[in-house]
């Protein structure tokens, strides 16, 4: 087995703020507890929760590393007690709780999921965050299945185009919305069958005039505010909402009388804190449905953009900035 060293560069956050606050450091190798793995990393996903936790607001669970990253592809270097899964020299990629800004990141070994066939390891370190998160709320948690309507928003986002292909595979009408013009050609691309600049029209009365005034059986929403009553109005009788973030804020003023009428569900989630054995469910899943359609090219991560890790501010900017369309990752060099 190849000597380890005993330390490794880390991007870390400085203090609760900007970008800037990102700096490397020297800090040891993780110590791995039994059923973890220690993975040399390749690339690391960039996405809103490491936003939100270099701002403060979004703290990593407790026992999690405080270091940004929830996502990233590489080799497995080390194996504690009872890991079994992910042999060392395995070229895997996996859901972090925490630690990807890192030269080297421990995981629970259920955590991780081998590379697809055809993907590099940038391209594989984009895919955990999404795929974990659009699987247990669209298709688990929401039930979505062949022949409904869906409405993802920020169709351009990581969430975005990972819901949207998944959506296609399996059979599913697929509505989103977008800011541009150039986002919905994006989107399109994808499968989108319908995108909504949210800029031109109001998301909500082009789906109930696409749809005859039915609506959309599932909604995935991560923008809160506004769009939790415009939402309602847009879902079909039965339909199901899950919220997995509030980038627009918190709705304080809700009819909730039509949420009754429609007799809607509207559900919510955040996967960070889940448990060790919930993860790894979700990981079982993915690898039995979703991994034989990334291998066979069906679906796949969108990249947007890639910064070595040492600019993990630019990253950030980048994501801040809103322009990209998928996924943004940090590569390592060790």
């Amino acid at each position: 087995m190849q000597k380890l060293p005993e330390s490794m560069t880390v991007v870390a956050i400085s203090a609760p703020g900007g970008p800037d606050v990102l700096k490397p450091e020297v800090r040891p190798i993780p110590e791995l507890g039994p059923g973890e793995i220690l993975i040399r990393v390749a690339a690391a996903g960039v996405n809103r929760p490491d936003v939100l936790q270099r701002k403060g607001a979004y703290p990593p669970p407790k026992g999690a590393s405080d270091l940004p990253g929830l996502e990233v592809s590489g080799e497995v270097v080390a194996c504690g007690e009872g890991a079994a899964r992910h042999p060392v020299g395995t070229r895997v990629t996996a859901l972090a709780p925490g630690g990807g800004y890192a030269e080297f990141c421990k995981v629970p070994e259920g955590h991780a999921l081998p590379i697809p066939q055809g993907l590099t390891m940038v391209e594989a370190a984009a895919l955990p965050e999404t795929f974990f998160t659009v699987w247990t709320n669209v298709f688990d948690r929401c039930g979505l299945k062949a022949g409904e309507r869906f409405l993802v928003h920020g169709g351009t986002s990581g969430i975005g185009t990972t819901a949207i292909q998944l959506a296609k595979a399996f059979g599913v009408e697929v509505f989103t919305t977008v800011g541009s013009e150039n986002k919905a050609e994006a989107v399109r691309k994808l499968g989108a069958d319908h995108a909504i600049n949210y800029r031109e029209a109001a998301f909500e009365k082009v789906i109930l005039e696409i749809t005859g005034g039915e609506g959309v059986d599932v909604i995935l929403d991560m923008v809160g505010g506004d769009y939790v009553e415009r939402n309602w109005k847009a879902a079909a009788v039965e339909g199901r909402i899950c919220q997995i973030a509030t980038l627009n804020g918190i709705s304080e003023n809700v009819n909730f009388s039509r949420l009754m009428v429609k007799r809607l569900t509207h559900t919510g989630s955040t996967l960070r804190p889940r448990s060790d054995a919930f993860k790894t469910a979700i990981a079982d899943s993915l690898r039995d449905k979703v991994w034989p359609l990334i291998d066979s090219g069906k679906v796949g991560p969108v990249m947007d953009s890639t910064f070595p890790l040492e600019q993990a501010a630019e990253a950030h900017r980048r994501m801040e900035s809103s322009g990209h369309i998928g996924k943004i990752v940090l590569t390592v060099e060790v």
